[in-house]
């Protein structure tokens, strides 16, 4: 995680060096063209302390690319790429991200923090830390944890019923390059149960399940809006959402979970472009013929407002 600190501060050196080593990798000159940043889910609250970090952010990024003469920059927070890949504008984003899965709600293109993001304790990395230890209580050995991912890429998924599942011959094999053939039977399914019984991999955190049916229940009771609608489409996204069984998982236990009033046309959606979604989310944005007058900022517009709110820049933008 970077540190939140001025425009001397060690974030903005590591942007820097983040995008010089990506544009020198693609040969590509950064005044090229405008680029699309995707925004980390950090910070997600609507606390005053959070709404300064993000600001303080999105502005050290902001100087970075116009440092680097970038020619315009749309700053788009990733749960919205996944919905935008969706062709959705409002919904709950579920990502699946490295240590965390956040639930975010956005309406009309907007992230919804005034309700409130969910933050499950839990990610692909604990997914995986927890299939090498399935894979260590059967003395089967393997050189690194890509070993792992790509056993669970291949053909791990997630059970429809969990006490069901155990009862049935589930066994199955897969070969990873370099490393030969595995053979796995429960493991297969286990691995991903900590997202709905975190307990079973010994891991205290939220169920993903009931994350969502909180972040669902607080869609519906806010005052704000009258469309009790918009918030039923739930789009999964990251590279461990595309594990499959997830999304029909989910939509079960949030009919189980919620009151009908509530559950009544929910949908679950799989990421619609894989593990590329946020990419192809960022696609369509920059295709849209109005993309450089309304999705993007300028040098020239980044100076003005920072110059007219003492470093800061308008709601438009945060």
């Amino acid at each position: 995680m970077q540190e939140f600190g001025n425009i001397e501060s060690p974030m903005y050196a590591r942007l820097r060096h983040f995008f010089s080593t990506i544009y020198n990798r693609m040969h590509v000159k950064p005044s090229a063209r405008p680029i699309v940043v995707a925004l980390p889910l950090c910070h997600s609250d609507d606390t005053e302390a959070a709404r300064a970090s993000r600001k303080q952010y999105k502005e050290t990024l902001y100087s970075v690319l116009f440092d680097m003469n970038v020619p315009a920059v749309c700053a788009v927070d990733q749960a919205l790429l996944a919905l935008y890949a969706a062709r959705r504008t409002s919904g709950i984003v579920v990502n699946i991200g490295f240590n965390v899965t956040s639930v975010v709600p956005i309406f009309q293109g907007r992230v919804m923090r005034e309700i409130g993001i969910e933050t499950v304790g839990q990610g692909a990395l604990k997914l995986t830390g927890f299939l090498k230890e399935l894979l260590q209580r059967r003395n089967i050995s393997f050189e690194s944890l890509y070993t792992v991912r790509t056993i669970k890429e291949k053909i791990c998924y997630v059970a429809a019923d969990y006490e069901a599942e155990l009862c049935k011959n589930t066994q199955a094999s897969c070969e990873v390059d370099g490393e030969g053939w595995f053979t796995l039977s429960e493991e297969r399914f286990k691995m991903a149960e900590i997202l709905f019984q975190p307990q079973i991999g010994g891991v205290r955190a939220m169920a993903l399940h009931k994350a969502v049916s909180l972040c669902m229940d607080h869609c519906y009771n806010t005052e704000v809006l009258r469309d009790h609608s918009w918030f039923k489409t739930v789009v999964l996204a990251g590279g461990s959402s595309c594990l499959p069984g997830l999304p029909e998982r989910l939509e079960k236990e949030l009919h189980k979970l919620l009151p009908p009033y509530i559950s009544e046309g929910i949908r679950v959606l799989p990421p619609p472009f894989g593990t590329d979604t946020a990419w192809f989310g960022a696609k369509m944005i920059g295709t849209v013929s109005t993309f450089s007058d309304a999705w993007c900022i300028n040098k020239k517009q980044f100076r003005q407002k920072s110059r007219h709110s003492g470093s800061s820049l308008v709601n438009a933008w945060r």
